[in-house]
């Protein structure tokens, strides 16, 4: 019995700024290819419905939920998953740094979601208020630390520096 051909898509994106050139099946989500093709295994398959913020990645500046994203559109993107946040020396970015301080990991599940949509937050409103806060990680779950110290830190990270999702 023959078995059905597989067809890839070649695509070029960069990924936490090294460009990766990688063949593609047009059905797997772009979750799939960062985790499975590249091993940037922080972005976290969790409703895959694009409700709990979990695969939260930047693709061209922009959050977005990498599970709602077709792998092969990321053709020519720019993508900044959670991995790329630390420097190349392994020096923590300010808003991880924070997010240690004030105890915002607990189990971790949502963390990498939360940093870069904090980032997000940060890098178009420097200064933001509690509630911008609140607002700005509205839309990833946390079931384990209340929120309070995930807004402190992000709060207390603002105070700190200036941000870029570039």
């Amino acid at each position: 019995m023959n078995e059905p051909t597989v067809h890839r898509w070649p695509i070029r994106c960069t990924v936490n700024g090294s460009v990766q050139h990688l063949l593609v099946e047009p059905r797997r989500t772009a979750l799939d290819v960062l985790r499975d093709e590249l091993g940037l295994t922080g972005a976290h398959a969790g409703c895959e419905h694009g409700v709990c913020g979990a695969c939260t990645i930047l693709f061209d500046g922009e959050p977005v939920r990498a599970c709602l994203l077709f792998g092969v559109q990321l053709d020519g993107a720019a993508v900044t998953t959670v991995e790329g946040l630390a420097a190349a020396d392994g020096t923590l970015h300010p808003l991880q740094e924070s997010f240690s301080a004030h105890h915002g990991l607990q189990c971790g599940f949502c963390t990498p979601g939360m940093l870069l949509s904090a980032l997000d937050l940060l890098a178009h409103n420097p200064i933001p208020t509690e509630a911008e806060v609140r607002e700005g990680l509205g839309g990833n779950l946390c079931r384990c630390t209340g929120y309070q110290q995930l807004v402190d830190a992000v709060l207390d990270a603002a105070r700190g520096g200036t941000y870029d999702c570039t």
